[in-house]
């Protein structure tokens, strides 16, 4: 759970995370930070937002899907058969050319 603490006038701050990363994802997140001119905790918080953005409408969109699926399904099913009145009328043959 993210910790808040108290500020000197007694608010309370923003919760607060600490994050153990790699030295490799550090570094491109400390490039990243000083291409946009962001701090390191900065460029952190609106990559994790975009994250979590990202995150959220790709189970949406999954589920969204699904129930596209489903409908489709339920329509199919709901239809009436129907027994075709013959053979087709016309049947075309590919002529060989090998002759």
């Amino acid at each position: 759970m993210a910790t808040r603490q108290n500020s000197t006038n007694g608010k309370l701050k923003s919760p607060r995370i600490q994050v153990v990363l790699p030295e490799a994802l550090c570094e491109k997140l400390a490039d990243l930070a000083e291409e946009e001119s962001r701090t390191v905790s900065n460029m952190a918080k609106v990559l994790i937002q975009q994250g979590i953005n990202n995150y959220i409408n790709k189970t949406t969109n999954l589920s969204n899907s699904n129930t596209d699926t489903d409908t489709f399904r339920d329509k199919l099913e709901k239809q009436s058969m129907r027994r075709l009145k013959g053979p087709p009328k016309r049947i075309r043959y590919l002529k060989n050319f090998d002759n």
